[in-house]
C-alpha cells in the first residue's frame, strides 16, 4: 500500500432558511432526501508523485483548502483524509480515490454479478456483461461488433495490464489466414471505433503510447461475468 491520493470532506452545519436560499432545496432534497443535509464530501484525485511534479506536496493542498474554507464558510468545520491503495490500480485517480474511502456509489458499481437481478440493468454507466455479452450504456444496449466486443473482452479480463498490439493480433486473429490478420494500424482503427460507441466513456479504454493500450475501471463501471478473473493474475 502506498499513499497515491488525498480526499477532503468538509462539513458545514446547515444554514438557516431563507427566501434566498430557496432556489437551492431541490439540490439538498436530491442529497439527503430522509434528512437534512450536513455537509459533503470533496474527492480529489491527485498522488504524491503528481504532486511533487507540480512543486507541491499533499499537505500543502489540504492546508490550502482549509484556508480557502474558512474565508468562504468562517466557522465551519472540516476533516481531510489520504485514501491508500496500491501502485497497481487502475482507473482514473479520483474513482480510486472514491473506491478506497468507501464512497457508497463507487461502492455499489463494484458489486459482483449475482448481487442483484441478472436482468436488472444500471441506468447509469457502463455495464460490460462478458457472458451474455452485452455493452449497456446509461442503460442501452450498444451494438457492437464481433471483434469489437472480443477486443474490449480481451481488454477487461486483463484489467490495469498494459496490451501491446502485436499480442492483440496474435490472440484475436489466432485462427485467422495471412491474409486476413491485420497489421498494427489496424488494431489502432479497431479500437478508435470502439472508443466512438462508447462515447462518453471511451477513456475507460486507455491508449499507453508507444506500447498499446490498457482497460481502466472507472467507478461508474460494472463488469458482469459468471466465473474467472483477469487470466493474467495469479
Amino acid at each position: 500500500m502506498t499513499f497515491t491520493l488525498p480526499e477532503s470532506a468538509l462539513t458545514a452545519p446547515t444554514a438557516p432558511s431563507s427566501s434566498s436560499a430557496a432556489p437551492s432545496a431541490p439540490a439538498a432534497a436530491r442529497i439527503a432526501p430522509a434528512g437534512t443535509a450536513r455537509g459533503f464530501a470533496l474527492y480529489v484525485g491527485f498522488d504524491e508523485a503528481k504532486a511533487a511534479a507540480a512543486g507541491t506536496d499533499l499537505g500543502t493542498i489540504v492546508a490550502a483548502l482549509k484556508k480557502t474554507l474558512a474565508e468562504v464558510a468562517p466557522g465551519a468545520e472540516s476533516f481531510a483524509s489520504v485514501a491508500l491503495a496500491p501502485e497497481t490500480a487502475g482507473g482514473r485517480d479520483v474513482d480510486v480515490v472514491r473506491l478506497a474511502l468507501r464512497d457508497p456509489a463507487a461502492v455499489a458499481k463494484q458489486r459482483p454479478a449475482g448481487t442483484r437481478g441478472d436482468d436488472s440493468a444500471d441506468k447509469t454507466g457502463v455495464t460490460i456483461d462478458v457472458t451474455r455479452r452485452h455493452l449497456l450504456l446509461d442503460g442501452d444496449r450498444v451494438s457492437l461488433t464481433f471483434k469489437e466486443f472480443e477486443l474490449l473482452q480481451y481488454l477487461v479480463l486483463r484489467e490495469g495490464r498494459t496490451i501491446e498490439r502485436t499480442e492483440l493480433i496474435t490472440s484475436l486473429w489466432s485462427n485467422a489466414g495471412d491474409e486476413e490478420v491485420p497489421n498494427e494500424r489496424t488494431i489502432d482503427v479497431h479500437v478508435r471505433r470502439l472508443r466512438a460507441k462508447l462515447g462518453r466513456y471511451e477513456d475507460i479504454v486507455r491508449t499507453v503510447r508507444g506500447v498499446g493500450y490498457r482497460f481502466d475501471r472507472h467507478a461508474d463501471v460494472v463488469i458482469r461475468q459468471s466465473h474467472a478473473p483477469s487470466p493474467d493474475r495469479f
